[in-house]
């Protein structure tokens, strides 16, 4: 495989926050601000005004995950909680599939505390509602395998949402509340799987999605479920030795011909959010790979991280190869597509598909930065520090942006 992976130093990607622009809690839904990047200027702008911002016609995506209460503590006779912190079903299981579990799953997790917790113990904690045990099983590689079993009529999905507390990140530094569990959710968030929200959509209320429409927009629905690797810094030097997460995603025919649709027309697309960003992206990529003859299946498949930069793939037309991709589910009597992305989105990435993007601001040395940097290029820094001077608010629970880059309508092919 002919790869052009260029050398990118991640201390190229650090920029000084001070802690008081951190957003500890969030604004009212639909009341943050938003910075709009266009014609290579920022300016300033109330969230409410950002269906009368965007192109004309543009086409919204949305991610309709929804974050699962991943966090439980299970007491101790003597000392704090162990903390458990679901993060995936062992073996690539499907996470919705593995929501709809009974009696018993194998996860794997993050484990608080786990110096106090010796292998194949159990814990459990007992409510009137719901009994619930954990044993600690092997370790793996950043993780480990966990046995839950429940008694109960509940799904795993639904014992979570009795049992566990949201997964705030960790840069909140606080513990999560009850008020977290409905704020930190989209508001169109219909498919759990989930252990960080896809923060872009939690600005939005219905009637702020209704206004969209109104202004004559449209909106369509894909699912990436976002893992806890969407925090993992950047820990090499050069970002080429970086290991990026993996993440499933789900996609529909009618998501891929409408997009196909929008794209023949050359009107502008625009995801809501670096996970919808990053599932039409892996969409067209294993487009390409499903064309090529690469892939033993279409579903479930994976994306390697460095597809993007594969110069030996064939790239057709986005339009025509996400139709194709739909006709292929078609004649498989796929009516939703599954697979696993890996993919990294850096600097020297080629934008085939999208016009801007609506997210909000990032970590410094993060993977999400690198994905905006490859949007607006060295601009970054300068709308970043335009954003600091400006008082807005940083993170999860921040302050969202409009990235208008590109002079057409579409990107340039």
């Amino acid at each position: 495989m002919a790869q052009e992976l260029p050398s990118l130093s991640i201390d190229a990607y650090d920029y000084p926050l001070p802690d008081e622009q951190i957003a500890r809690y969030p604004a009212p839904r639909g009341q943050s601000r938003l910075l709009l990047y266009r014609a290579g200027q920022p300016s300033g702008h109330a969230y409410g005004e950002l269906p009368r911002l965007l192109p004309p016609e543009s086409l919204l995506l949305l991610n309709e995950t929804k974050v699962v209460q991943a966090r439980l503590l299970f007491p101790r006779a003597e000392g704090r909680p162990i903390e458990v912190f679901c993060l995936e079903p062992e073996d690539q299981q499907s996470v919705e599939t593995a929501m709809q579990s009974r009696h018993a799953i194998t996860y794997r997790c993050l484990v608080g505390g786990a110096k106090k917790w010796k292998d194949r113990q159990w814990l459990e904690v007992n409510t009137d509602q719901w009994k619930l045990r954990a044993q600690r099983l092997e370790r793996g590689e950043g993780y480990f395998r966990i046995r839950l079993e429940w008694e109960g009529p509940e799904t795993f999905g639904e014992l979570l949402e009795m049992a566990g507390k949201t997964p705030l990140p960790p840069y909140l530094q606080r513990p999560a509340e009850e008020s977290d569990r409905q704020r930190y959710q989209t508001v169109f968030a219909s498919r759990p799987g989930s252990v960080a929200a896809p923060t872009a959509g939690l600005h939005f209320t219905p009637e702020l999605l209704q206004e969209v429409k109104d202004q004559g927009h449209a909106l369509t629905h894909l699912t990436l479920h976002v893992g806890a690797g969407t925090f993992k810094p950047v820990s090499h030097d050069d970002v080429r030795a970086h290991v990026m997460h993996a993440e499933e995603v789900w996609i529909s025919q009618a998501f891929l011909q409408r997009v196909s649709a929008q794209l023949h027309r050359e009107a502008p697309l625009i995801p809501v959010g670096t996970t919808s960003l990053r599932a039409l992206e892996s969409s067209y990529h294993l487009a390409c790979l499903w064309k090529a003859g690469r892939l033993p299946r279409l579903s479930p498949a994976e994306v390697p991280q460095w597809a993007g930069y594969d110069t030996t793939l064939p790239r057709p037309h986005p339009a025509q190869a996400l139709s194709e991709l739909a006709g292929a589910m078609e004649r498989q009597g796929l009516q939703r597509l599954r697979f696993h992305t890996q993919l990294i989105i850096a600097p020297g990435y080629q934008h085939r598909l999208i016009t801007g993007l609506i997210t909000n601001f990032h970590q410094p040395r993060s993977t999400l930065l690198l994905l905006v940097a490859s949007l607006v290029g060295p601009r970054w820094r300068a709308i970043y520090q335009w954003a600091l001077e400006h008082d807005f608010r940083f993170l999860s629970y921040g302050d969202g942006q409009l990235l208008l880059p590109f002079s057409g309508s579409p990107a340039p092919q």
